[in-house]
């Protein structure tokens, strides 16, 4: 299933929508028309800082891997006259979950479109002294570390692993498969009980710190004219036109945000910034900022909620000297537990997903160490005989931004507030997708379409339809 196959599933979806769900679509790209007309109508070379305080053209709401990615795409198109404003209640990322992921990358996906998104990820890294290097700076280095993924699949997940495999070889991804004998011979210190076939990503894919990432994103942002602030969202003010009927549909009514409401940090004073563009990229509160506007709350499309919300994941380091060596990948057992090298010595890392029963509360970023004792550890020792006389060191927890539906992005415009833009709901995918999510927000807003990867099935719509797009292989 190629780039083509992609945009004629996409065309088919545009085309099937009812003639009130075109009116919406219509409505969307009549606002993106007026606003790219308004920045061509800008002096280009008009200093950002002479702007009004209390305006901006677009607006992001959070400044995490996403948003900052966002940003930077922005401003690299068109550096000056156009006034991007991040809005970022921890500037210190300490419960963000661009600081707290463990930073993989992969191609091994089951929807194109995840693919290309983690291949243009790859390729952004192994440009990024081209892509992120200020002025006269040190290049910045994300420290990749390229020993792939290793998924492991029973009789029962045979079938899936081979379509999965055929997608990802014609897309270009560097992937194979390997027989049992194959993946003892190349890793025996694998136990492969009950293991029928692997896949194995051969070129980029492994991990790197995204916290590297997230700083030299946000510094080259602000470089190009990006401002930050600390803040956080309360509120909006919105302005609601009726549109006189024109063409083949009825007269319908314009809602856009004409305000953002931001708390300050220090005291009680709150902010209006003018927005004509809203960008929702605020990971895992992305459900909790969408209802200040009432989606999900009223009639028609407006009755659809964002379906995201916080959900807790922990990562446990843990110490094995005669665990693998320097060739470990990161493994992925398929009972979903997870392995990997983390630096040199004999220290590892590794997690599994709860169930939906099973989910912990978010109201802390405790650490549940009976879940490693309990339930992971028996895996990890199963499947690594070493691993049985492991050590656990410390451990932490993070959020992820989860799309319950079908766990996949949630990128594009409302069908209902014109000016409001999703960049939402990775559930996990996030860090490595966040340069091509960047790069296709800014194709959307500045040239009102996807030019290199069509992302048009991750849109808003699919919900309103009831249309889920779920992705197999989540880890």
């Amino acid at each position: 299933m190629g780039m083509s196959t992609v945009c004629r599933i996409a065309r088919r979806c545009v085309y099937s929508t009812c003639k009130s769900d075109m009116s919406h679509f219509v409505r969307s790209m009549s606002f993106l028309s007026e606003f790219q007309k308004s920045l061509k109508e800008k002096d280009s070379f008009a200093p950002t800082e002479n702007r009004p305080a209390d305006e901006a053209d677009i607006v992001i709401i959070g400044g995490g891997l996403v948003g900052s990615s966002i940003a930077y795409f922005l401003k690299r198109k068109i550096v000056r006259g156009m006034r991007v404003v991040v809005i970022e209640r921890d500037p210190a990322y300490t419960r963000a979950s661009s600081s707290l992921s463990v930073g993989g990358i992969r191609q091994q996906f089951s929807l194109p479109e995840n693919i290309q998104l983690s291949m243009y990820g790859a390729e952004f890294l192994r440009n990024i002294k081209e892509h992120l290097t200020v002025d006269d700076a040190d290049p910045p280095d994300v420290q990749f570390n390229p020993y792939g993924y290793l998924f492991l699949a029973t009789e029962k997940g045979v079938r899936q692993m081979k379509t999965n495999y055929e997608i990802q070889r014609e897309l270009g991804a560097k992937v194979e498969l390997l027989t049992v004998t194959k993946l003892k011979e190349k890793f025996p210190w694998i136990n492969t009980d009950g293991i029928e076939l692997a896949s194995y990503g051969t070129a980029n894919e492994g991990w790197f710190d995204p916290w590297c990432l997230l700083t030299a994103l946000k510094q080259k942002a602000k470089s190009l004219g990006v401002q930050y602030v600390h803040g956080n969202v309360t509120g909006f003010t919105i302005k609601k036109d009726k549109i006189p009927k024109n063409g083949p549909y009825d007269p319908y009514y314009d809602n856009r945000i004409q305000n953002v409401k931001i708390s300050m940090p220090n005291g009680p004073e709150v902010r209006s910034l003018a927005a004509t563009v809203v960008v929702n990229a605020a990971g895992p509160q992305a459900g909790h900022l969408s209802k200040l506007l009432k989606i999900g709350e009223g009639n028609n499309e407006m009755s659809v909620s964002l379906p995201v919300e916080p959900r807790k994941r922990y990562v446990y380091f843990y110490h094995c000297p005669s665990g693998p060596g320097l060739d470990c990948p990161l493994v992925v057992d398929p009972t979903g537990a997870y392995f990997r090298r983390e630096g040199l010595g004999g220290n590892f890392i590794c997690g599994l997903s709860p169930s939906e029963e099973e989910e912990p509360s978010v109201n802390n970023l405790n650490v549940d160490y009976d879940w490693f004792e309990d339930r992971l550890w028996p895996l990890l020792s199963k499947r690594v005989q070493a691993f049985e006389n492991l050590k656990l060191k410390c451990a932490w927890a993070g959020f992820y931004d989860y799309n319950t539906v079908d766990q996949n992005a949630i990128i594009g415009g409302h069908p209902v507030i014109s000016n409001f833009f999703f960049a939402n709901g990775f559930s996990g995918h996030g860090i490595q997708q966040a340069p091509a999510i960047g790069r296709a927000m800014s194709e959307l807003l500045l040239e009102q379409s996807y030019k290199t990867i069509d992302l048009s099935r991750f849109g808003f719509q699919r919900f309103i339809d009831q249309q889920p797009l779920p992705e197999m292989l989540v880890v």
